[in-house]
């Protein structure tokens, strides 16, 4: 069995610095890619994820990125694919979440996310085309599970996410049969901190008895990447059946 499914593979990951995407790239590289990552503030968490995918003996490359910014998304795709010479996956992780009332929402508010959580993954995947369809490459997003299910208190980050999940099947129609295109869509993740009593709640609501880690949207990911191209414009939630 193929321990490194994707040796010779490059991948780029947006907001892959810290947190979920840094778990994410760790596995992708360990799976065999070279790695770049972008990061907008992170530049010292960007410089350990760089340790990360090096500590798997791959090529890593950390590239400050605004995904909601044409001229830097473009430039970020360029020098991505240049360092390494293709491009074979692109995992769209940048985002930003935000908790406020619906009735009291200010529209700097909505734009601020959608322009993240929506426009940003439109347009890497606009810049990336043309080299995921020279590789048959994939695209995963990453999508959530408040995309699926409303949260009151979250609506305007919901309705972000729940765009993605349409967009990402409108990419599989429109970049087919050259490329792939699915998304990932996490529920409540543990990401190392302190498990406070909304963690718990949430645990007890899961049929699987725990939250979600990083460990296992990385696997979500990875699974994507490495599966048949056939798969494609689907949402895969991993929540531990909360959503149930």
């Amino acid at each position: 069995m193929q321990t490194q499914p994707l040796s010779g593979k490059s991948v780029l990951i947006t907001g892959g610095a810290r947190r979920i995407g840094r778990v994410i790239a760790g596995a992708l590289a360990a799976a065999g890619a070279d790695v770049a990552i972008t990061y907008r503030n992170s530049q010292a968490d960007a410089a350990e994820t760089l340790r990360v995918i090096e500590g798997c003996g791959r090529r890593g490359l950390a590239l400050g990125c605004d995904v909601r910014v044409e001229n830097s998304v473009s430039a970020a795709v360029a020098a991505a694919a240049g360092h390494f010479g293709r491009l074979d996956l692109v995992v769209n992780n940048a985002a930003v979440f935000e908790a406020a009332p619906l009735e009291s929402l200010s529209v700097a508010q909505w734009d601020a996310v959608f322009e993240t959580n929506t426009r940003g993954p439109f347009l890497v995947a606009r810049e990336a085309l043309p080299h995921l369809r020279a590789t048959r490459g994939k695209i995963v997003n990453m999508g959530s599970l408040g995309g699926v299910r409303p949260w009151a208190g979250h609506a305007h980050y919901c309705a972000s996410k729940a765009a993605l999940h349409m967009l990402t099947e409108a990419m599989a129609k429109a970049f087919a049969p050259e490329v792939s295109v699915n998304c990932v869509a996490p529920g409540w993740i543990e990401l190392g901190e302190e498990p406070g009593e909304t963690a718990a709640r949430f645990a007890a609501k899961t049929p699987m008895g725990r939250n979600g880690s990083a460990e296992d949207v990385a696997r979500a990911v990875c699974f994507f990447a490495t599966s048949p191209e056939f798969i494609t414009g689907q949402v895969l939630v991993v929540d531990g059946g909360l959503g149930l």
